[in-house]
């Protein structure tokens, strides 16, 4: 697996519900932009009644003393590594620097309360320069603790593209009291490697809800050669697995003919877990499956396992991945 932080997963995603609750100022561009999905866009000549259409979060030009800021609130609590401050097409009018911070609060905060002033904040990243029109990265070392929320500071005002914060799910505990989704991405799993990715990412595998369209799923490019695609779910716990879903939703003319399962118990963690020598035992049979269809198995008599291996002959598109168990 890559050692870039981006590799791992956006705990603000909007996927995850993740959502900016708050800012001090929105005049040219809306806060909530900042956790779209895709790239910023530039639309050439678009203005609004306000000025120029922009992709992102932008502050109007600051008079007084102080600095702007919004209040991200995480689709998916956790411990942070990095975090992206996107300036994509703020050539102008991005901030000159940026800061942020975060807290950990429990499910009843509201916006309100954190905007009062009621909460105590731990510095993530301190001031630190920015560049215009650029993916500014930053990695986050020494943080350790679940945080949930974050305040993005920008010193004084301008625009922001995407806001990023990639990181490691810690779910609350209540989750695995009952039968989870040990493979889901909200509940921590994490898919930790694949042999190939061409047209759709690996970890849309776990996202949550439906997949929306084809490239909302991963899937592999077309096999010339011998052998078959796979990807490795690292679960959320380690856990038995009782009930497996595998959806090929929008895949008509390019799902796999056939899939195959298979787990294994280790305590390797993901940046030393070897696919290849991991030993694996069959936790479903070879199996047809159908274009554009989801798939259900029950009653799996497996033993623990802390990572799974989907086997898909010989290529073509998955959408979404369900692994239904006890956690340990």
């Amino acid at each position: 697996m890559s050692s870039d932080f981006r590799d791992l997963i956006d705990l603000a995603s909007e996927r995850l519900g993740g959502a900016v609750i708050a800012a001090n100022d929105e005049f040219f561009a809306p806060k909530e932009a900042m956790l779209k999905s895709g790239p910023a866009e530039w639309r050439e000549g678009v203005y609004t009644e306000r000025g120029k259409w922009m992709d992102g979060w932008e502050t109007r030009r600051r008079r007084t003393p102080g600095h702007d800021w919004a209040i991200v609130r995480l689709g998916a609590p956790g411990i942070i590594r990095g975090v992206v401050i996107d300036t994509s097409f703020y050539t102008g009018n991005y901030p000159e620097k940026a800061s942020v911070e975060a807290c950990a609060l429990g499910d009843n905060a509201s916006a309100e309360g954190i905007v009062s002033g009621a909460v105590h904040w731990d510095t993530l990243l301190p001031q630190t320069q920015l560049a215009g029109n650029t993916i500014n990265a930053f990695a986050i070392s020494g943080q350790a603790r679940r945080v949930t929320h974050l305040r993005l500071n920008i010193f004084p005002d301008g625009g922001v593209a995407r806001f990023r914060v990639h990181g490691e799910v810690v779910p609350d505990k209540d989750v695995f009291n009952r039968e989870a989704d040990l493979a889901a991405m909200e509940n921590g799993g994490f898919v930790v490697a694949c042999s190939d990715m061409h047209y759709g990412h690996r970890q849309n595998l776990i996202l949550p809800g439906r997949s929306t369209h084809m490239g909302d799923g991963w899937e592999t490019k077309r096999r010339r050669g011998p052998g078959h695609d796979w990807s490795v779910i690292r679960l959320a716990r380690r856990g038995r697995i009782t009930r497996i879903e595998l959806d090929t939703d929008h895949f008509k003319g390019n799902a796999p003919g056939k899939c195959m399962l298979e787990y294994s118990d280790t305590d390797s963690h993901e940046t030393t877990f070897q696919a290849a020598t991991a030993a694996w035992k069959e936790l479903l049979p070879e199996t047809p499956l159908e274009p554009h269809m989801r798939h259900k198995w029950y009653e799996f008599d497996s033993q623990e396992a802390t990572h799974v291996r989907l086997n898909i002959y010989p290529d073509g598109g998955v959408a979404r991945l369900r692994l239904y168990g006890q956690a340990k």
